[in-house]
């Protein structure tokens, strides 16, 4: 018998993904975003002016990419480029007004998605799920040699303080 590829974790957890990203697409879409943008404002909302380079490190993805990201974003006037005061070759990414109130629609979008996905499962499976794809997610990126690109969690830095 050969292997059932439809029977891994990897394939549901694939599968989930592309679901999620479909989903978060048509939320995203309502306030006038694409997805992966609004990871950008967010990124900006925790800490506005940071370079391109910069982003790129938070975000996991390459220099070329945020370019464009925020070109996009810049184009719809959510952010705006401006030079580093202390280096005129670095540009750093600021949120305008319509930016940071856009955060307000995007974690309500998150919010819904969040919901929606979670429904019916109870808080501890929901906290169990989450260490859980937290443990795929450092296997992949060490994996891959990119370990440095995985972001603390939340649920591990509040077990940590309680200790």
């Amino acid at each position: 018998m050969s292997f059932n590829y439809r029977k891994t974790a990897t394939y549901r957890l694939a599968q989930a993904a592309k679901a999620h990203r479909v989903r978060s697409g048509g939320h995203l879409s309502r306030i006038g975003l694409h997805p992966g943008q609004e990871f950008v404002l967010k990124a900006l909302a925790d800490t506005d002016g940071q370079t391109m380079s910069e982003l790129a490190a938070v975000l996991g993805v390459q220099p070329p990419t945020v370019t464009k990201m925020i070109s996009r974003l810049a184009a719809h006037g959510l952010v705006e480029r401006q030079s580093s005061e202390s280096d005129g070759r670095l540009a750093r990414v600021f949120l305008t007004e319509d930016g940071r109130a856009r955060i307000a629609d995007v974690d309500r979008a998150w919010k819904r998605l969040e919901k929606e996905a979670l429904s019916g499962i109870d808080d501890k499976d929901r906290k169990r799920l989450r260490k859980l794809l937290r443990v795929i997610e450092k296997n992949l990126a060490a994996a891959g040699g990119f370990s440095d690109a995985v972001d603390e969690d939340p649920d591990e830095v509040e077990e940590a303080a309680e200790a």
